[in-house]
């Protein structure tokens, strides 16, 4: 059987019947294939490459359930879908781990500005010096007292943009004003 007649089917189906040879091919081809899917939901490729031996390995295990009376592409696709949820879930869980509490950063930096006794004028002036975008965040969320949704809506950006602004201004704004 030439490279050109193959079918992921039939090497599913000779591999379950102890072929490596179809087996090492249906591998390589369920990697060529996958790789676009992954490569358009992962920034960088070595998340590509560890997600990629996940799903190999997975499809290793889950071999006997396959069908094959059934397209084997929709099964090695449902099995990629779900390891890629299972490792967009640990990665965006480890990142919430790790990141800060943007309430309690900015009651940290209010409490240092009524401790040192800094005046309305003196932070006003620092904050017109961050960039634009950061400045016009810090105004709208603390003058005129709009939550970030609504700063969000005005500023036509998201949400969760508008908060990573705003906890960048509030990180330089600190260092500033300890100096």
């Amino acid at each position: 059987m030439t490279d050109q007649n193959e079918n992921f089917e039939t090497l599913m189906r000779q591999s379950l019947t102890g072929d490596q040879h179809a087996y090492a091919t249906l591998l390589r081809k369920t990697a060529q294939l996958l790789r676009p899917f992954l490569t358009k939901r992962l920034s960088f490729s070595n998340e590509v490459d560890d997600l990629m031996q996940e799903i190999l390995i997975s499809i290793h295990k889950a071999r006997h359930t396959y069908d094959g009376n059934r397209p084997y592409k929709p099964w090695a696709y449902a099995i990629a879908k779900f390891r890629l949820q299972d490792f967009l879930r640990a990665h965006y869980a480890d990142q919430l781990r790790h990141s800060v509490d943007f309430d309690e950063l900015e009651e940290t930096l209010e409490d240092y500005v009524t401790e040192s006794g800094l005046s309305y004028e003196s932070i006003s002036g620092e904050v017109q010096k961050l960039p634009e975008k950061q400045a016009a965040i810090l105004q709208l969320m603390h003058q005129e007292g709009y939550t970030a949704k609504e700063v969000a809506e005005k500023m036509g950006m998201n949400e969760s943009a508008v908060k990573v602004a705003a906890h960048r201004a509030y990180k330089v704004l600190r260092k500033r004003l300890e100096r």
